[in-house]
Formats: C-alpha cells, structure tokens, sequence
C-alpha cells in the first residue's frame, strides 16, 4: 500500500532512566500505510523508544504526535485507547491463559462485536493458533508465543502496530511466516508498522523506509533498500546476517 500523509512524529525526544540519557533527540516519522524499521545494535535504544511511544517512560524533551493529537504526556493506557498496539520485547503473554483467553486480552471494550471476526482472522495468518486455542500461553513454543503476541496486538484494531523484536530467538523458518504475515497485513490491509528489529537483513528487505540508532541518536535514514545497500550499514548489520 502507498504510503499517506503523517500518523506518528516523533521530534526532538530524549529519554532518561534516572540521569542517565537514553535516547538523545531523537526524529523519527511513519506514515499511513507504511513498514518503518528501526536497526541498531544491542543497547542503542530502539526498545526505549518503543516505550517512550506508549509513554512509559515518558519523554523528557521534545514531543510525540499520534494521528495529529499530541501524546507526549498521555498515560499509557490513553495512549492505547488511541488505538496503538505494541507487541513488547520478550513477547509476554499471560501463561497462565489460553491462547484464546490471551486474544480476549487484547480486544478492547469497543472491538467486542468484531471479537469472532477478529479471531478468525488471527486464525487464519497464524493456523497454529487455532490448533493451540485452548492451549495455556505458557505451554506454546516461542515461535508460538510470538504469534499470539502480535494476533493480540492486532485483536485491538490498531492504526499503528508497534513490533519490538519479533523475530529474536526464532527459528529462520518461524520469522519468515512471521514477517510475511506483517507483509501481507501491510499490503492488505493497510496496516501501519513500526518494527524494531536486530535481524537488520528481513527488517530492511520488509520495510519502506528504516533509521538507523547508534548511543540513542538516529545517524541515518532511508528507503529500506537503500539502507541495505548502502556500505557502512551492510558492514555495521549486515556481514553475515542474512537470515
């Protein structure tokens, strides 16, 4: 899908865990209908920013746009209710719950009528899920539990999906299926993503356009095809990384 006009702006934003800076004036813009990725290595502050968005912990400086509404200061659930869904690092589904009950977890009040709808879908991208349905969340293999992270960010309807590290510890095999998934959500559906991914190699190939985060600064920024040919990227993420 062409991308449209803009859905989030993220300007001038520094980020503390207590005195120390995390994320340094930070610029980074997705819009409607687009796949952004945002590489870096371990520690640059991609996660950070995640949380930032969904406002815990909050921006210090500068300031974070949703959908022309500013969310700087928002708490974290009216932040949500704004309709961003983030699937979080580490994937943390309820394990006690089965997959459908996690599913439930993710439809807000207002998306209760689609709730059938919405899960047949989430059956339908991710057919493991159906099989696993009464299945607690705990018992499922991570690639399983990855699944059921994004399928209960997506029951909430989102205009923008936050993705922090879908594919890490996953087998090639499972973040292929995952990515194509976001894919095809993308082409479909429409769906706006911001991905923030270590596998540099698929988040390129996937995105429309991709920063990239050093020490908490974006130092570079283009088109996802660009930035996989372009000479320092390649020999900073790429060397040995396509998987």
């Amino acid at each position: 899908m062409a991308a449209g006009e803009q859905l989030l702006k993220v300007q001038s934003v520094e980020t503390y865990y207590g005195n120390i800076r995390a994320l340094a004036g930070i610029d980074v813009e997705v819009k409607k209908g687009e796949i952004v990725s945002l590489i870096g290595a371990n520690g640059a502050g991609k996660s950070t920013l995640m949380m930032t968005i969904c406002g815990s912990p909050q921006a210090r400086t500068g300031s974070i746009i949703f959908d022309g509404q500013d969310i700087t200061k928002l708490p974290t659930h009216e932040i949500a209710r704004l309709r961003i869904a983030q699937s979080p690092e580490g994937r943390r589904i309820f394990p006690r719950m089965t997959v459908l009950e996690n599913l439930q977890m993710g439809a807000g009040l207002d998306n209760l009528k689609y709730f059938n709808e919405d899960v047949e879908k989430i059956f339908t991208m991710f057919p493991r899920l159906k099989e696993r349905q009464s299945q607690r969340g705990g018992t499922l293999s991570g690639g399983e539990q990855q699944m059921l992270s994004i399928g209960r960010a997506l029951m909430a309807r989102p205009k923008l999906l936050l993705l922090d590290e879908p594919s890490l510890g996953l087998a090639p095999l499972i973040v292929k299926g995952i990515f194509e998934a976001i894919k095809v959500l993308n082409e479909k559906e429409g769906l706006t993503v911001f991905l923030v991914e270590q596998n540099a190699f698929a988040a390129l190939k996937l995105s429309h356009r991709a920063y990239v985060l050093v020490n908490g600064k974006v130092t570079m920024s283009g088109s996802g095809k660009e930035l996989l040919a372009n000479p320092e990227v390649r020999a900073a993420y790429l060397e040995g990384g396509r998987h």
